[in-house]
């Protein structure tokens, strides 16, 4: 049930969020100590201020309002990916090409799972990562389990 109300507010929101100059980055509806939790993260160029966290959850509020997807208690949140932000797909390791990254694989490659570095070439099924101590680690977007920015 949780993931069909994610895949409804992320088309809600993909369709939404360009005309308000955002990006949607995750979506997550999960059971926490104190209760349900709402958790869209939004981003765009320059970084989100607190009035577009704001204006997006009214929007959202308006919409679960309306589809009455969620029939129990639940706290919705808004908020930025925060500095250490998910990378989910190419465009992601594209637009911050350079940075420091952290990724961890589904399976080892040379007997290793978790890899530090910058985010170096990306081609159109492949990332190239620069570790610190040197050399090149190359890994499809199918074979990472997750990735996020470093600081």
């Amino acid at each position: 049930m949780s993931e069909f109300i994610v895949d409804k507010i992320e088309a809600f929101a993909e369709a939404l969020l360009p005309s308000m100059g955002l990006e949607l980055v995750e979506v997550q509806f999960r059971r926490e100590g104190h209760g349900w939790v709402l958790r869209l993260f939004i981003d765009k160029e320059g970084g989100v201020s607190l009035d577009d966290c704001t204006e997006m959850s009214r929007e959202v509020s308006r919409f679960l309002d309306v589809e009455d997807l969620i029939n129990h208690a639940y706290h919705l949140e808004v908020s930025s990916p925060g500095l250490e932000r998910p990378l989910r797909s190419l465009a992601d390791f594209q637009k911050f090409s350079g940075e420091k990254a952290r990724v961890r694989l589904r399976e080892s490659q040379d007997g290793q799972k978790v890899f530090l570095g910058t985010i170096g070439q990306i081609t159109e099924d492949s990332v190239t990562l620069l570790p610190e101590g040197g050399g090149e680690v190359h890994f499809t977007i199918e074979q990472i389990s997750k990735a996020r920015l470093s600081l």
